[in-house]
């Protein structure tokens, strides 16, 4: 498995919080210091704009940074996976995540079998994966009816076992049900905390290992339930909270996680000695 970042990684660094939001090619730059092997361009929206010469520019700088790249959205309607498709040719990319629903499209699974029968057959033509994520919006077993409902090996399931908590579904189950399908996997790490005055708790993400996920049972359970597992990638996202005292703290906070998550991945060290490397 080869472990990257996702532009969720970067959420408040590019978001209109931030003064100066970073751009893709510091994006990439910064995956590449960081020793990640792969990124993945997910729900950013400015590259939907970019012309071929740009995009063109974007794999290059990729290439040159030995990065791979994977692509991002959301929706199954067919003209926005075309274009999507086209996307993935033009940056050298085998991979594209999406969800099934959009604000203004929620279909039933036998709408989105529909849809994607007629799309999954030009992703497979052209060595192009699709992923559906795991989250709440969607019941795990309406999203396998899916996958299952259009039968491909171009179609298969992003595991993100955190999203779907607030559906009620629980973290191994998710993981249990989905991992003969898993094409990708996010890792983020999640936890509740008790509210001020024990009134309720916040669901929100942590640092990598000190949470709710059991990274190494996710891991097992697919490198079991698949023997291409090695071909599998392992993408760092963050559920990172904005910080109080402002974007200062919450940029610097976002930058140390993902390095600990990639540290981690990598078989480093603890957050506390990322913490003190980023001081």
């Amino acid at each position: 498995m080869a472990y990257g970042i996702s532009t969720y990684a970067y959420f408040w660094r590019i978001s209109a919080r931030a003064p100066q939001p970073m751009t893709l090619t510091e994006m990439l730059h910064d995956t590449a210091r960081l020793g990640g092997e792969v990124f993945q361009i997910c729900d950013y929206a400015p590259v939907e704009s970019y012309d071929s010469a740009q995009l063109a520019d974007v794999r290059a700088t990729a290439r040159d940074l030995g990065l791979r790249l994977e692509l991002g959205t959301r929706g199954v309607r067919t003209g926005h996976l075309r274009k999507y498709l086209d996307m993935a040719g033009e940056l050298g990319v085998t991979l594209v995540r999406s969800m099934l629903n959009t604000a203004d499209h929620r279909p039933a699974p036998d709408e989105a079998v529909a849809l994607l029968g007629g799309t999954v057959p030009e992703y497979a033509d052209a060595g192009v994966t699709l992923g559906l994520e795991t989250y709440e919006q969607v019941a795990t077993d309406d999203l396998l009816a899916v996958v299952r409902g259009v039968g491909s090996d171009h179609l298969g399931v992003v595991l993100d076992p955190g999203n779907s908590v607030a559906r009620l579904e629980r973290p191994a189950d998710v993981v249990a049900a989905t991992a003969p399908y898993v094409v990708n996997i996010h890792v983020k790490d999640f936890a509740f905390t008790r509210r001020d005055g024990w009134v309720g708790f916040t669901y929100a993400g942590c640092p990598l290992g000190e949470g709710l996920l059991d990274h190494d049972g996710m891991i097992a359970a697919v490198r079991a339930a698949r023997p291409d597992a090695d071909g599998i990638n392992q993408i760092v996202e963050h559920w990172l909270p904005w910080q109080d005292e402002g974007f200062e703290t919450t940029a610097r906070l976002e930058h140390q996680w993902t390095q600990h998550s990639i540290t981690t991945l990598l078989g480093g060290t603890s957050l506390s000695d990322t913490l003190s490397r980023s001081k």
